[in-house]
C-alpha cells in the first residue's frame, strides 16, 4: 500500500500547527514555502483536514490553518482518513467466481479468505495510527530533533504568525 504524498504534507502541516500560539494560524502558502511544496496542492489537503474537522480556518490577521482539537485528541487515523478516504486500502472483487472453476455466489457466503486476511492486517494498521496522535509525533520530534533546528523553526513560526 502507498499513501498518497497528500498524506505526508498533512501530517508535516499538523505538526507545525501544534506548536503555534493560542489564537494563530499559518497560510497555506506559508506552509508550502516552509516545506517547499506546491501550494495549490496543499491548499487541498488543508481543506480536507478542515472538512474532517482536524483543522479550522480563520481570517484577519492571525489568521490561517490552525487545528480545530488538542494535539492529543488528533491521530495520525485522523489524518490519514481525512486525506485518503475510510474505504479499506483492500478491495475484493470477488475473483473466485471468474474461470474455469468459478464458485457460484451462492458458494460465497463467507468472507474470501484472502480479503479476511487484508481486512485483518488493515484493522491492525489503522489501529496503530489511531493510537498515534500529533501530541506522540512532537514529543517524539522534541526528544530526538537537533535543539538549533527546533529554534529555527520556532524562529520561522514566530516570524510566520
Amino acid at each position: 500500500m502507498q499513501l498518497s504524498r497528500g498524506v505526508e504534507w498533512a501530517v508535516h502541516s499538523c505538526t507545525m500547527m501544534a506548536v503555534l500560539p493560542e489564537g494563530r494560524g499559518l497560510s497555506a502558502d506559508d506552509l508550502a514555502g516552509f516545506f517547499e511544496v506546491p501550494s495549490a496542492y496543499l491548499a487541498k489537503q488543508l481543506q480536507a483536514l478542515r472538512r474532517a474537522g482536524v483543522l479550522e480556518s480563520v481570517r484577519g490577521q492571525g489568521g490561517g490553518y490552525r487545528l480545530a482539537r488538542a494535539v492529543d485528541a488528533i491521530s495520525l487515523w485522523d489524518v490519514v482518513e481525512a486525506i485518503e478516504g475510510p474505504a479499506p486500502a483492500f478491495r475484493c472483487t470477488e475473483i473466485r467466481q471468474n474461470g474455469p472453476c468459478a464458485l457460484q455466489r451462492k458458494e460465497c457466503r463467507r468472507m474470501c479468505e484472502i480479503a479476511a486476511a487484508f481486512a485483518e492486517a488493515e484493522a491492525v494498521w489503522r489501529g496503530a495510527l489511531r493510537a498515534k496522535t500529533l501530541a506522540d509525533i512532537n514529543r517524539d520530534v522534541a526528544t530526538n530533533a537537533d535543539p538549533r533546528h527546533l529554534l529555527k523553526i520556532a524562529g520561522w513560526v514566530a516570524d510566520h504568525t
